[in-house]
Parts: structure tokens; C-alpha cells; sequence
């Protein structure tokens, strides 16, 4: 509300301040004629929720968040001089949202799918934003895919029906996933809650200092509630019986002040380490091995507030990778690169030019002249402030520049993709392993697969098939027996419906 508040109840009015005698009424001729059309509060009442909708998020459409705080538990001063990392006991206001990837906005909270785990933070020097899942790696390296291979975890073109062939299709000839596909079809692919998850970069950013020096790193948010998930009967359930029931679980604990939190680390490498790794740091379909780059443990975040009101505080928040602060960059991982851009084009698509001045998602200081005018400014655009580097009215700047130790690149522009190679199963593998050692997981994913598997065309299988053999022969035969099964087991009508499906 703009001006005083009022002592007693609000009056109601119409957008612009005049008082409506009776909301309910429109204005008319006689008690039968037709509607005026100066009847200014119907119109624009119509108006406005003609208007009420927002384009939805292309990918993490559907989505929860809260309020909360970070605050650094151990010194990594040693690493980067971001102020809001800069003393032990710092705290530092936070705004997170947790969301699924490729669903719409009434997509259930358990489906299959990963999870985005973004943060904005309230900084001294601007906000930064994380905008991480709940997976450490993702399906691709090449940013061009991204696109074509979200338009294969939505809906068929013809069908408007989610569709296994192109599904199967999309990964068995882009196997680089493979590695993503074990952590999605495992029953990590359905976290029971999003306070029972955890979040990762996925990307390697680096951690900068004045001095020129820098480090790689990932980051890690552990859940402090123990990591828990969701098995294909127990998510499917939930998605019929409360398919929101991530996003109730995240606010009835918060407004219960059970107060979900999570541990941040850091992985670092530095600039030497990274030339000797066996595959790219910037692949985003690797993890680093926690043995040789070890958990550093530098703070707390928890989530102490929820919203009053979600569409403002939630729907309009705009998180971005290229939101940083001195001290934090991005690397030269060409996903994340596409992302610095893509991010903030959907928003101002989305949200408009001027997303920023969004209460949600203002920084505590800001001062940009030159970039002023467009559609909803809200923040008086700067008033009399000239619009140009004015010799009447200096501007005080900060010595802030990149990190380019380690990053002058030389050479011709050349058209590069990664290219498929035996590394790119050898952490799925491990990954196959590590469920091995934990009772039943290792049948959870070959039945998950499988149950998924089951409609795509037969081609599509065969190759699939070959994808898992390359991760572990038994994968590989197991989950072609127990496809094959279901297929052998429906009956004709639906195998005629499954071959002639169109890619």
C-alpha cells in the first residue's frame, strides 16, 4: 500500500484509490440493460485477471521457497575475498527456491525428476545467486543440447503426451547422460522432501582474491535433516494421494519452526591440479573424486521464514549464475557460460526488463543510471541522475576486474562438441556400485528403468540396452530381461500402440 497506513479497516478501492461503494455491483442501464463501459472498476477488475497469469518457468516450473540466513561457520579467507564470506559468525539474509526440472506448474512434487536447488543471497557487495540442483553432474556438456533435450522430457509435438520413445531416444544417442541417468532412475530421483535433499553447483566456479589468485570449486549443501527419498511406489502414490506435498512439507515445517538447514563445503582444486585431471573440469558430467578433493567445510544456511505471499516473493523471484559478487566467479564451462546469458533473458521475458527492481529480488545497493526506462519501473529511475557518464555529477568506481591468471585463451574459433568416450561410464559404474552396497537400490533402479523403458519403441530399447552394457555388463543384461518381460506381458493392442508410436 503507498502512503500511511490506515487505523482502522482498509476501505476498498478501485487500482487507482477511488472508493467502490459495492464491489459487487456494475454499473448498467436501468436494473436490465447492458453493462457501461465507464464502469472503470469492472473493467479493470476483468482486465487484471485476464492478465493474472505469468508465463511459467520453461524448465523448474513448478516450485517452493523460504526465507532464511547463511552464516560462515569456519574461515575461508584463504580463498576469496567475498564479503559475505569474510569472518567467522557472518551472517548473510538468503532467499531459496526448490522446484522440479521438467514438469509444469501442476506437475506432482514426486515425479522422477531432478531437482532445482537456487539461493539468493542478500550481499553487502550485490546478491549472488546459486542456482544449483540436487545432483552433482547433469545429462550434458555441450550447451546446444540443452533445448532439444528438455523438449524430450515434455511433451510429444503431435501427441501432447510425455513420450518414452523420444525420451530413450534423445539419451541412448547422447550417452554422455548416462551418468545422470543412473543418479535420476536410482531412487535419488524421487527425494522424499526438499528438506531431505541436498544441493550442488554442478559447475565449477572459482573462489578469487585481489591478489590474482583463485581456486576452483564445487559446492555442496548437505541436509542436516539426513538425506532421504521416495521408492517408484511410494512417489507414484503421493503424486495421486498429495501431489504438492514437498511444497506443504517445506512451509508447515517452517511455519512449525522446525527449521529445515543444511551444511555448505567446498571442493578446491587449483589451476594446476585441474590441468592433470583425466577429463575436462569443465565437463559437467563428472564429479571430483572426494578423496583427492575433499569436503571444506565454511557455513550454515537454514530457512527460518516462509513467504506472505508466494506469486510475489516466489513465482517473481529471479535467480541467475551471472548474479556475483567480488570474489566469486564463474568458470569457462561452456554450459554455465550459456546459462550467464539464458538466465537472465528468460527472466526479462518473463518477468519483464526491469525484474530487478522486483522487491524479492532487489539487491540492498544499487546504483546503474545508465540503465534505466522500460516497461514497470517502480524505483523512481534514478530521477534527475543524468543517463550518461556526466562530468557534472561523478560516479565513484571500484576497482573490480576478472581473474585472468589461467584463463587467456588462444586460438582459432573452431565449431567443438565433446565427443562420447569410454570415460564418460566410469562414474556411472561407480555409481552402480555404490548402489549395490545399499540393500535393494540396485533392483530399484533396474525396475524403475524398465517400468519407464517398457514404451519405448523397440529400436529405441536395443540401443538403450547397449548404452547400460557399456556401463556394467549385468546393468545392462538385467535390465534388458526385465524390459523385455513387461514388454512380452502387455498385451497386443498396447505393443501395436508402442511400435508405431512416432519419434
Amino acid at each position: 500500500m503507498v502512503g500511511n497506513k490506515p487505523s482502522g479497516p482498509p476501505v476498498y478501492t478501485t487500482s487507482n484509490g477511488c472508493p467502490v461503494f459495492n464491489p459487487q455491483a456494475s454499473q448498467r442501464v436501468g436494473t436490465s440493460g447492458p453493462l457501461l463501459l465507464q464502469d472503470f472498476h469492472l473493467i479493470d477488475l476483468l482486465a487484471h485477471f485476464d492478465r493474472e497469469r505469468i508465463p511459467e518457468r520453461v524448465v523448474h516450473a513448478k516450485g517452493a521457497g523460504a526465507y532464511g540466513e547463511f552464516e560462515v561457520t569456519d574461515d575461508i579467507s584463504d580463498l576469496t575475498s567475498a564479503d559475505m564470506f569474510s569472518k567467522v559468525g557472518k551472517k548473510t539474509k538468503c532467499l531459496a527456491r526448490f522446484s522440479t526440472v521438467g514438469g509444469e506448474k501442476g506437475s506432482p512434487d514426486s515425479a522422477r525428476d531432478p531437482r532445482g536447488f537456487a539461493v539468493k543471497f542478500y550481499t553487502e557487495e550485490g546478491n549472488l545467486d546459486w542456482v544449483f540442483n540436487n545432483t552433482p553432474i547433469f545429462f550434458l556438456r555441450d550447451p546446444s543440447k540443452f533445448p532439444v533435450f528438455i523438449h524430450t522430457q515434455k511433451r510429444h509435438p503431435q501427441t501432447n503426451l510425455k513420450d518414452a520413445t523420444m525420451f530413450w531416444d534423445y539419451l541412448s544417442n547422447n550417452q554422455e547422460a548416462i551418468h545422470q541417468v543412473m543418479h535420476l532412475f536410482s531412487d535419488r530421483g524421487t527425494p522424499y522432501s526438499y528438506r531431505h535433499m541436498n544441493g550442488y553447483s554442478g559447475h565449477v566456479y572459482k573462489f578469487t582474491k585481489p591478489d590474482g589468485s583463485f581456486h576452483y570449486v564445487q559446492i555442496h549443501l548437505k541436509t542436516d535433516q539426513g538425506s532421504k527419498t521416495l521408492n517408484n511406489d511410494e512417489a507414484v502414490s503421493l503424486a495421486s494421494s498429495n501431489p504438492d506435498h514437498a511444497t506443504e512439507d517445506l512451509f508447515t515445517s517452517i511455519e512449525k519452526g522446525e527449521y529445515p538447514s543444511w551444511t555448505v563445503y567446498a571442493q578446491v582444486m587449483t589451476p594446476e591440479q585441474a590441468e592433470n585431471l583425466p577429463f575436462s573440469i569443465f565437463d559437467l558430467t563428472k564429479v571430483w573424486p572426494q578423496k583427492e578433493f575433499p569436503l571444506r567445510r565454511f557455513g550454515k544456511m537454514t530457512l527460518n521464514t516462509n513467504p506472505q505471499n508466494y506469486f510475489a516473493e516466489i513465482e517473481q523471484a529471479a535467480f541467475s549464475p551471472s548474479h556475483v559478487v567480488p570474489g566469486w566467479e564463474p568458470s569457462a564451462d561452456p554450459v554455465l557460460q550459456s546459462r550467464l546469458f539464458s538466465y537472465p533473458d528468460t527472466h526479462r521475458h518473463r518477468l519483464g526488463v526491469n525484474y530487478q527492481q522486483i522487491p524479492a529480488n532487489c539487491p540492498l545497493r544499487a546504483f546503474n543510471p545508465f540503465q534505466r526506462d522500460g516497461a514497470m519501473v517502480v524505483n523512481g529511475n534514478y530521477g534527475a541522475e543524468p543517463n550518461y557518464q556526466s562530468s557534472f555529477r561523478p560516479i565513484t568506481y571500484k576497482d573490480v576486474r576478472p581473474h585472468e591468471r589461467h584463463e587467456k585463451w588462444v586460438g582459432s574459433a573452431t565449431n567443438f562438441a565433446f565427443r562420447v568416450d569410454d570415460g564418460d561410464y566410469v562414474q556411472a559404474n561407480a555409481l552402480w556400485g555404490v548402489l549395490g552396497r545399499q540393500p535393494g537400490q540396485q533392483d530399484n533402479f533396474v525396475s524403475n528403468v524398465s517400468g519407464h523403458l517398457m514404451g519405448a519403441r523397440k529400436e529405441v530399447r536395443e540401443k538403450t540396452y547397449g548404452m547400460f552394457d557399456k556401463v556394467n555388463p549385468e546393468l545392462g543384461k538385467r535390465i534388458r530381461e526385465q524390459t523385455e518381460k513387461l514388454v512380452s506381458a502387455l498385451p497386443k493392442s498396447d505393443k501395436g500402440a508402442a511400435a508405431s508410436a512416432k519419434l
